[in-house]
């Protein structure tokens, strides 16, 4: 009998999770039972068969000195990583997003076996800062699956090979959301205001953000007693905001369902977002917003170091300007983030330019043609069809 094609994928944050859950599915379109897949993951790649060895949101590490304090940790886990490909002796490794993490995964499956295809999906965004970790990616792995056409060039002048794949998060659909779903669950009448509240996918995330958004919205509610709270959380942090959500001041229903939560992108009339994958998924479903984020005092001076856009959300940059409000660090306070958010929950015309320019911005970053999990699963094959002779 033929041993399947055994592909591993390494994703440690709720976003790589999505992405390796959407490669697993492309490659089993393609091959059926020839493929098999190992790896670290959470629960949408366990849902794909990637049983992961441990719980990855051990590995949602935010800001730079937590990320020392947590090195033995991580090196616990890159060991643990190495160990599951000694025993499962992949054919290819794809280790998804997650810088620090996955190099030094990248490292140890070099070392164990130095023929094995190393494959990076989603590259450090070099153009934003440390423009250095071209060159130290280009001498880890043998190709980066890009989601950015403009990523390609920084890496492929360090002699890595480069294929983009698009961003999937572009190719979000709403069209089947049904917001008055959302407020027949939630038990909301037709005109009550809808905020919608996400505090980020990471721990380190709900310690350093969420603390403010809660302050902001017992603001805003104090004000609009008719103001439905909606909070639609990442699997990797449900349990930490639902033991938070116990002792709120005010009403919020928190929402796990993926159906439900797309329900909840249409249906806010404004949102307060963490910055991350969240504000593009919410600026395609038509719901303007509020962008925060702050992390820990020194891990936030040494940042700016080397951080060198002048903004965070990915639309802003692609726009060049401020399309939504970003409220970072000294400014991600409740008082600042409620006057934001009231200001688009009072003003109907705000709301509708915001959202215009909202997806016009979204366009800028270029929609993928045809599906990247597609794709990626299409560049997998490749490498390993010409590695194969």
């Amino acid at each position: 009998m033929t041993r399947p094609l055994t592909v591993m994928l390494v994703a440690a944050e709720a976003s790589g999770d999505s992405l390796g859950a959407g490669l697993a599915r492309a490659l089993r379109a393609r091959l059926g039972d020839g493929v098999r897949f190992v790896g670290v993951g959470g629960q949408k790649m366990a849902e794909q068969g990637v049983q992961s060895p441990f719980d990855i949101a051990e590995l949602s590490i935010l800001g730079i000195i937590e990320g020392v304090r947590a090195l033995p940790m991580v090196r616990r886990k890159v060991r643990e990583t190495a160990a599951l490909a000694a025993r499962e002796r992949p054919d290819v490794a794809v280790l998804i997003d997650s810088w620090g993490f996955t190099l030094r995964v990248a490292h140890a499956l070099r070392a164990l076996d130095p023929k094995l295809p190393l494959i990076k999906y989603v590259g450090p965004q070099v153009w934003a800062s440390r423009p250095g970790r071209a060159r130290t990616l280009a001498r880890s792995v043998d190709h980066l699956l890009s989601i950015h056409g403009f990523d390609a060039l920084w890496f492929e002048r360090e002699g890595l090979a480069v294929t983009t794949v698009g961003n999937p998060t572009l190719i979000r659909d709403f069209s089947s959301a049904d917001p008055a779903r959302l407020r027949r669950h939630i038990g909301a009448g037709p005109d009550d205001p809808i905020l919608l509240v996400l505090p980020g996918s990471r721990p380190a995330e709900i310690k350093h953000v969420l603390p403010h958004f809660e302050d902001a919205v017992s603001r805003l509610t104090a004000q609009r007693p008719n103001l439905r709270v909606v909070v639609p959380v990442a699997s990797t942090v449900a349990e930490a905001v639902k033991a938070r959500a116990a002792t709120w001041p005010f009403s919020a229903d928190i929402i796990e369902d993926a159906t439900l939560k797309d329900d909840a992108f249409v249906a806010g009339e404004a949102a307060l977002a963490c910055s991350g994958t969240v504000t593009t998924e919410l600026a395609l479903a038509g719901c303007p917003m509020v962008v925060a984020y702050r992390l820990g005092p020194v891990s936030y001076r040494l940042a700016m170091l080397v951080f060198k856009s002048p903004w965070v959300t990915m639309f802003n940059i692609a726009a060049g300007r401020m399309v939504a409000p970003e409220l970072l660090q000294y400014d991600c306070t409740g008082e600042k983030l409620a006057a934001a958010v009231a200001e688009r929950l009072d003003d109907e015309a705000l709301r509708k330019a915001q959202i215009a320019d909202q997806f016009a911005a979204v366009e800028m970053m270029g929609r993928p043609d045809g599906d990247p999990a597609d794709k990626a699963a299409e560049a997998v094959l490749k490498l390993l069809a010409d590695r194969a002779g």
